[in-house]
């Protein structure tokens, strides 16, 4: 962990400010995976596909190739599959469900669609992550206050500003920036980082 750590400060010196967040969110994530727990992200625009982005590392072979067990290619019958299929950490992204977001935002409360699918996925030990510059986007605000409601904790990214998001999360990594674009560019090396360490931990081969 120490070598990522070190490597995404040595790339981006500004982030140090940060270190002690991004330390406290990769435990949680931690504890969140050790327990049996997922990941849930919800976020707007540029964050939204950070989303998508952060759950495809965990979801596949980010660094490492992550190879099914003996034991694990036993279960197939089929040497194809066994042999392709790698490990994944669980994670969903909330802003990929066209279908499901559409359909709430026509027949509910527009403002709702992250809060609603935090309800009906939050389990115990999950962890959701919430992506905003602001720390204020509406929609993301109500996820996380649904987060609270099902009990579970929650990790922002945000600008360096404090927020509604900085007040309600158990974790809030506020970027040393104010500009929407800037804070994007540091949000994808965090997460690089909070993937590769996660994957260091879960996936030694």
């Amino acid at each position: 962990m120490s070598e990522i750590l070190n490597e995404l400060f040595k790339r981006y010196p500004c982030l140090d400010a940060c270190r002690e967040d991004i330390v406290k969110a990769y435990a949680l994530f931690g504890g969140c995976y050790d327990n049996g727990g997922k990941i849930l992200c919800c976020g707007n625009g540029g964050s939204a596909a950070d989303c998508d982005h952060f759950v495809g590392e965990l979801m596949k072979g980010f660094l490492k190739k992550r190879p099914l067990s003996d034991a694990e290619k036993a279960a197939f019958d089929d040497d194809f599959i066994a042999d392709s299929l790698q490990k994944g950490l669980p994670a969903i992204s909330l802003c990929a469900h066209s279908a499901l977001m559409t359909a709430f935002e026509n027949d509910a409360v527009p403002t709702l669609v992250f809060a609603q699918q935090v309800y009906a996925y939050a389990k115990e030990h999950d962890v959701l992550l919430c992506l905003s510059t602001s720390g204020n986007s509406e929609n993301v605000v109500y996820a996380a206050k649904a987060a609270k409601a099902a009990k579970i904790r929650i990790i922002s990214i945000t600008g360096a500003k404090e927020s509604k998001l900085s007040e309600l999360s158990d974790i809030c990594i506020r970027l040393p920036e104010t500009e929407t674009f800037k804070i994007q560019e540091l949000t994808l090396p965090v997460y690089h980082c909070l993937a590769a360490m996660l994957e260091e931990k879960y996936f030694q081969m």
